[in-house]
This record gives structure tokens, C-alpha cells and sequence, in this order.
């Protein structure tokens, strides 16, 4: 039987101001809080913009030390079309890089874990091809902000 093997297609890359983070609390799967997401720049060979104020993500933090992101913010492109954005993932690493990461200090991304799998709703038209494809991403945190590289699964 033929095996197929997927590739991956670079869309973008996103850079994101983010809120200080609001605390919810601790419930039966975890710790709880919000994360304000704010503008910042996207920059790709298939769609330029801006990440559009108004966005958040309602972070899980379970008892295993993994973070579970589920963020939703929107993109408006330099053509003026407003593409939501649903993305969920994970952010783990070793504790002491993650407490390095929680006290401000810029870690490199490559000590830890953060994958997403962004789910886009675009508009018919020229971006509708967002609606049609799997994405994953890959991510750094840093005190107040965000960077993400989206991917498309081929």
C-alpha cells in the first residue's frame, strides 16, 4: 500500500502584544486565567496585517504543568478583511525553564514545548483558502508577548 507523507507550507508570522494575565483560579482540572491579546504585526508570503486588538486566551494550567492554550483574536489584513482565529495547543517544558519564563526572562524557545493548531474562518475570497486547510504553529512566550509561525499541512 502507497504511504502519502505531509508537508508543511509556511504562511506567516505573527507577533502579538499580550495583557498581564488575569487570574481565574484553581478548579477540579487546573489553574485558570485570561491572557489579553493586543495588536502586533503579521508578516508572510500569502497574508500580511495585523493582529486586531480584542483577543484573549483562556489558559488551563493542569496538574502536570501543562499549559492549555485556547486563544481567539482575529487578523485584519492589509487589505482590509477580518480573518478570526481560533488556536489550541500546548506549552510545556522543564520547571526551571518555565519559572524563568513566568519571572520575565526571555528563554529561548527551543528549551520548551508550545505547538498550536490554529483554526481559521475566513471570508469567501481571496483568503478562503484558509478554510480549507489544516495549520500548525509553533510559538514563543516572553513577558509581554507573543510570537507565532503558522504552517500549513500539505
Amino acid at each position: 500500500m502507497m504511504r502519502i507523507e505531509p508537508g508543511l507550507e509556511f504562511v506567516y508570522e505573527a507577533g502579538g502584544e499580550l495583557g498581564d494575565p488575569v487570574p481565574i483560579g484553581e478548579t477540579p482540572d487546573g489553574t485558570r486565567r485570561m491572557i489579553p491579546i493586543y495588536e502586533g504585526p503579521v508578516e508572510g508570503p500569502k497574508i500580511k496585517g495585523r493582529l486586531f486588538g480584542g483577543g484573549a486566551d483562556w489558559q488551563l494550567t493542569r496538574h502536570d504543568g501543562v499549559t492549555v492554550a485556547d486563544a481567539i483574536y482575529a487578523i485584519k489584513t492589509d487589505d482590509d478583511v477580518v480573518i478570526q482565529i481560533r488556536n489550541r495547543g500546548l506549552r510545556h517544558g522543564p520547571p526551571e525553564v518555565l519559572e524563568r519564563m513566568m519571572s520575565g526572562e526571555e528563554v529561548d524557545p527551543a528549551e520548551y514545548y508550545f505547538r498550536t493548531v490554529p483554526e481559521f474562518i475566513a471570508p469567501t475570497g481571496k483568503y478562503d483558502w484558509l478554510n480549507k486547510s489544516i495549520f500548525v504553529c509553533a510559538g514563543a512566550r516572553f513577558r509581554n508577548g507573543i510570537k507565532l509561525w503558522v504552517w500549513r499541512v500539505t
